[in-house]
């Protein structure tokens, strides 16, 4: 709990007040920090979705 607490800047009672509220386990805080490093990491050695793919997200959501 401390550690998951630590990462996330918040207090163990707000990281189990968040996993009540949003009925959720514990486990997944760390789960969701984790996956946001990983992505930051790949960010960090340059890879980032292609053009293509961005516009297909940013297109699917326009009007006609």
């Amino acid at each position: 709990m401390e550690a998951v607490a630590r990462r996330s800047g918040l207090t163990p009672a707000e990281v189990i007040s968040d996993a009540l509220e949003h009925s959720h386990f514990l486990e997944w805080p760390e789960r969701f920090l984790d996956t946001v490093a990983a992505g930051i990491e790949a960010a960090d050695r340059g890879e980032f979705a292609r053009k293509a793919d961005i516009d297909q997200v940013a297109n699917k959501y326009r009007g006609p």
